[in-house]
């Protein structure tokens, strides 16, 4: 290797920092947006607690006044639906937001025979609502967690072994050349010298 492949070796050793520093942003990013997607999903799993055990004691309240036989009664045909909405960090694919539709009840069907299992239909709404949401959250900072994993590997094989290797063959190849020029500078003043007799 001569002076093309110090360039060559210059171009990798560039390249390879700036994949890493790169690659570092893309880190930084990643761990923000899964902090928050813990956050989130951690306040959103307090909030789906939260209203399952309101629909719960609504519930118990219901079958109290009503019986078990109400609750076969006041079950809807249709069913609730969730769609989930994906977006994209750094290449990562990820549960955005939630949609959720309640399902309607028709004319036909029966309503609960009694208010506490009405506000228990609405209660355990909420909650399955609330349920997906910490679902989504949960799941994006798991995938955001993931991605960060493999790219602080990255980060690491580029630090550690790529970055490091080129610059002794950087180095090594610099000082051979150096040195090859050197002894060509004696050999051109030796020649210089003796051809002047």
């Amino acid at each position: 290797m001569g002076r093309s492949g110090r360039l060559r070796l210059r171009r990798n050793l560039a390249t390879a920092l700036r994949g890493a520093d790169l690659l570092e942003h893309k880190l930084r990013l990643l761990l923000d947006r899964e902090r928050a997607a813990c956050r989130s999903a951690e306040e959103a799993g307090r909030t789906w607690r939260e209203r399952l055990a309101e629909a719960d004691t609504w519930l118990v309240r219901g079958v109290l006044l009503g019986g078990e036989g109400g609750l076969a009664e006041a079950e809807p045909t249709e069913r609730a639906r969730v769609d989930v909405e994906w977006a994209a960090v750094m290449g990562v694919r990820h549960p955005a937001t939630v949609s959720w539709t309640d399902p309607v009840r028709s004319l036909g069907e029966p309503t609960p025979p009694n208010t506490a299992l009405a506000h228990a239909e609405t209660a355990y709404r909420a909650a399955v609502r609330a349920a997906a949401e910490h679902a989504a959250h949960l799941a994006a900072a798991k995938l955001l967690a993931a991605e960060a994993v493999r790219t602080r590997q990255r980060v690491r094989a580029l630090s550690r072994h790529w970055i490091p290797r080129l610059r002794r063959e950087l180095a090594a190849l610099e000082l051979a050349l150096e040195e090859a020029e050197q002894e060509e500078a004696v050999r051109r003043r030796w020649a210089a010298s003796h051809g002047a007799r």
